[in-house]
């Protein structure tokens, strides 16, 4: 009997978590889902109508273009409120306020770069219809944190605070937020400056190209395909941003309908309008044009006082006191110092200012509305002129049989230097001469090609007028984007799908064979005969299952710390994380005097070392290595997997991947294609389009992980467009506040 009564008393304890358990659940990360049906009063002029397809991307339908935005602010914000909280603290530098000490470093240096002085600086000087399209967003968003007080998404309950309103100033600070992470190359500058301080001047250089060779990451691949080559006789437009992989993902899908304007594509949390994409007309695609933009100034700079030399004048630098909240901690203080150049930073014995075209004055604008409207090419490229950065290559296609290319942005004039190591900031000797003419950057139309394709390698001929300085992508993607769409007709969406899946990589597959043939010349070294029988047949394919891929990437990873340090001795490890595969093959193609006793030695014993490096790993049977097991991913909720028992709910992973760097489908353990588009201008309908996860930020939504596995095996879904099959309808009403 006492027994039977411990039974009971254990059972209903158990019920009552389980139950209490599913309270909490319900509470917290039920409630807040967001709402696709019904009506909700609102501060509109006319009703609003939303049309959810089974992705949950909304389609929205305005009378006017402030409903629409107020609309598109509110949706998004519904669905990924704490990403776009958490991407403004992130680029002002307030991470600290809501989890601590643990994110000084980045907030400090967000502050460094003042990005939030720079957005309010913005904020105030940006033409007017821009900041009318971010304020009628803001809006929108504002209504949703208003009308969700005590129901908003889990990770603010976790945390423990509520989003503050939003605001023009934080949309701009999340286009700088993207300004920065595709411009950031000063910290390659600094790292260039310290491998010539004893090291050799011409290896060096040669190890840091201004024109090519580096394979930077993030990048991307865009392409237009002419309607000669096509089923549907009109163009197909194909775009692949790789960037750093995050749960959610970056992007967001929107359909926006309102007199004058049809468009479909993927947004930005906490920005309007759709950043890629195709309206009724028009289809572009962007990838990043890697054109430097930042540049150091050695300053001769008194720390005491603030005062510096700029052309045989002693000038004050502008003191401005930054005062970061830490949770659960003191404010720290941090003092920025500003020099006609920008701010001060101590790199060693040296102060360094920073001038950044993100931070020159009046340089914020917002073309992308015009972008969506734009019916021709004239329009399109009108548009773009007035994009300020980051640095892009636009690619293009119309209904009309018309493909295009310009790139954009605001690209620094330099004479008599080039940018890449920080210079002398007293003598007035390399200031900037103004920004290049939008008329006078690189541009294509209608080629006889038909094929235009970016992969942000350099678009700048040798005869270029102005000086090219940048981190243009080597030539392996576009290399193999072009190889497998040449000489092809009659191709269709899922052909091109197919070629942004693509894992071949041209680079792995000539180190493979300079290894082999380095083997076959000197002999010997019988350990490594297994290694070169594989590589010796290996078709460059980056395959999870396969041996050869693991072994080449080690070799690689170990003949660039040797050139490294055969530049610059000792600094093998810090270049280690520039990513030089052109650099590579020009040198082992050319072999020039000083840098090895002898290249097929190093080859081989870069290879020894891989071996032995992969045998650590996995074994000692090469034969039954797997690059997937090395090339692992993990999507980590930055919140959720961080909690115990339920992280597997929040994450994604860990998988194997395919690729590399240096293939179409650029892989990493960080970053990964953001999206996939494929626009058949022939028709929309036809068109295909997904983000690697899904469209919502709430761990409960069945749209949460909804795309990841057709993400992960290489399918896609068709873009809704004329013909929308809702799955549930939400309007919005006049009467709201």
């Amino acid at each position: 009997m006492r027994l039977n009564r411990l039974i009971r008393y254990i059972n209903t304890a158990i019920a009552v978590l389980v139950i209490l358990a599913g309270l909490g659940v319900w509470w917290m990360a039920w409630r807040p889902l967001p709402r696709t049906s019904g009506t909700i009063a609102a501060n509109v002029a006319d009703k609003v109508t939303v049309s959810f397809d089974r992705l949950g991307e909304p389609h929205i339908t305005a009378a006017n273009q402030d409903d629409l935005l107020f609309a598109q602010g509110y949706l998004t914000a519904q669905e990924r409120m704490w990403q776009m909280d958490a991407l403004r603290r992130r680029a002002a530098g307030d991470l600290c306020e809501i989890v601590g000490s643990a994110a000084l470093e980045l907030d400090e240096e967000a502050r460094r770069l003042r990005m939030r002085r720079i957005a309010e600086e913005a904020a105030v000087t940006m033409p007017a219809g821009d900041h009318a399209a971010f304020a009628a967003y803001a809006r929108g968003v504002n209504a949703y944190i208003d009308s969700h007080r005590g129901r908003l998404p889990l990770e603010f309950t976790l945390l423990g605070y509520d989003p503050r309103p939003w605001s023009v100033v934080d949309t701009i600070l999340i286009g700088l937020y993207m300004f920065r992470d595709l411009t950031n190359s000063y910290p390659d500058d600094v790292l260039k400056g310290q491998m010539l301080n004893g090291g050799d001047r011409a290896k060096v250089d040669f190890l840091f190209p201004v024109r090519t060779g580096w394979e930077m990451q993030p990048g991307s691949n865009a392409w237009a395909i002419a309607g000669a080559h096509t089923a549907s006789g009109k163009p197909i437009v194909s775009n692949d941003m790789h960037l750093e992989f995050s749960i959610p993902g970056i992007w967001f899908l929107v359909h926006l309908r309102a007199p004058g304007l049809n468009v479909a594509g993927v947004s930005l949390p906490g920005v309007p309008g759709v950043i890629v994409g195709h309206n009724e007309r028009v289809a572009w695609g962007v990838t990043n044009l890697h054109f430097d933009v930042q540049d150091l100034y050695i300053e001769r700079f008194d720390d005491r006082t603030g005062r510096y030399e700029f052309r045989g004048q002693v000038l004050q630098a502008r003191q401005e006191r930054e005062l970061i909240p830490v949770k659960n901690g003191p404010r720290v203080e941090l003092v920025n110092w500003l020099t006609v150049h920008g701010p001060v930073r101590a790199v060693g014995k040296l102060r360094l200012a920073l001038r950044w075209s993100a931070a020159e004055p009046g340089s914020f604008q917002f073309p992308f509305l015009d972008v969506d409207r734009a019916g021709n090419w004239q329009e399109f490229t009108k548009a773009i002129s007035r994009f300020p950065g980051p640095a892009q290559n636009f690619v293009y296609g119309d209904v009309d049989g018309n493909i295009g290319y310009h790139a954009s942005g605001r690209l620094p004039i330099r004479k008599g230097f080039l940018g890449d190591v920080p210079v002398d900031g007293a003598s007035g000797n390399f200031e900037w001469q103004g920004f290049i003419p939008f008329d006078q950057l690189p541009v294509a139309f209608n080629p006889p090609s038909g094929l235009i394709v970016t992969s942000n390698q350099n678009p700048f001929p040798a005869d270029y007028p102005y000086t090219v300085n940048g981190i243009f992508a080597s030539q392996y993607r576009s290399n193999q984007i072009r190889d497998m769409l040449k000489g092809r007709n009659g191709l269709r969406p899922e052909d091109t799908l197919a070629v942004q899946k693509d894992v071949y990589s041209g680079f792995h597959r000539y180190l493979a064979a300079a290894v082999v043939a380095a083997y076959d010349r000197l002999g010997g070294h019988k350990d490594l005969a297994d290694a070169i029988a594989l590589l010796r047949t290996w078709n460059g394919q980056m395959d999870k299952d396969r041996p050869e891929p693991l072994m080449t990437w080690l070799a690689y990873t170990h003949f660039r710390r040797a050139m490294a340090d055969s530049a610059s001795p000792g600094k093998g490890a810090a270049y280690e994380i520039q990513i030089a595969p052109a650099v590579i093959e020009n040198l082992l193609r050319a072999r020039p005097a000083g840098w090895f006793r002898n290249y097929d030695e190093t080859l081989l014993q870069t290879l020894a070392d891989a071996v032995e490096e992969g045998r650590r790993m996995q074994g000692p049977d090469v034969k039954k290595w797997a690059y997937g097991a090395y090339l692992t991913v993990t999507i980590a909720h930055p919140i959720g997997h961080r909690l115990p028992l339920v992280a597997g709910y929040f994450d994604i992973g860990p998988v194997w991947m395919s690729g590399s760097s240096t293939t179409v489908k650029q892989t990493t353990r960080l970053l990964g294609p953001s999206m996939r588009m494929n626009a058949d201008l022939g028709d929309w309908d036809r068109s295909l389009m997904n983000l690697p996860i899904g469209e919502s930020g709430h761990v409960l939504s069945r749209h949460y992980k909804d795309q990841w596995d057709a993400y992960y095996n290489g399918t896609s879904f068709p873009m809704q467009f004329r013909q929308v099959d809702p799955v549930s309808t939400l309007e919005f009403v006049p009467g709201g506040r």
